[in-house]
């Protein structure tokens, strides 16, 4: 399978919401693709380099899928993009235009976990955040009795080391993120772990 892909300084977990401004002409042109034919773009975190120019990436990110998008009144395109499934990638190519495309390949969905009756209360806290957070969570399908979901959308907004969110990210295992979750909220508020 070949994607346009989107290098940011962000990691996206599938279920997440990506808001994005638009502004460089390959970036706009694969918006455009990707909203005509209803198509995807992969989104992976850069290792090294930045978004405008050169930059390598992690080898596993997510698809993301164009929910929303607008024109700014600065002129800027701006997007909301949904998390879908995390994938691999395989190979990458730098097309003329500066757009790079890769060939990915799925990786196997996370397995549904139930939330465990002792974290309960992070997903009462989660739905908290979500809610102050206003408008860009406020359209997600939440799903607070499921240790993937809510263990995710905590690792998205924490202010996280970006490559400790990528481990997660590659990981993908909903019970050790929410313990990493229940240890950052309790090291925090100076509970005991």
């Amino acid at each position: 399978m070949q994607v346009p892909l989107f290098p940011l300084h962000t990691v996206l977990f599938p279920g997440g919401v990506l808001p994005l401004r638009i502004f460089e002409t390959r970036y706009i042109d694969m918006v455009s693709h990707c909203l005509k034919f209803d198509r995807p773009f992969g989104v992976l975190l850069i290792r090294d380099g930045n978004e405008a120019g050169a930059a390598t990436t992690f080898g596993v990110g997510t698809l993301a899928r164009i929910a929303d998008w607008y024109q700014g009144s600065d002129g800027l395109l701006g997007v909301t993009a949904i998390g879908e499934r995390r994938f691999r990638l395989l190979s990458a190519a730098r097309q003329p235009d500066g757009l790079h495309l890769g060939e990915i390949e799925l990786l196997t969905d996370e397995a549904a976990v139930m939330l465990p009756e002792d974290l309960g209360e992070l997903a009462v806290i989660l739905a908290g955040v979500l809610d102050d957070l206003g408008k860009l969570y406020a359209s997600l399908d939440r799903r607070l009795d499921d240790a993937g979901w809510v263990s995710a959308r905590f690792i998205e907004i924490l202010p996280l080391d970006l490559e400790l969110k990528q481990q997660c990210l590659e990981k993908a295992d909903p019970l050790d993120r929410l313990q990493l979750v229940r240890s950052i909220l309790d090291a925090t508020r100076g509970s005991p772990g």
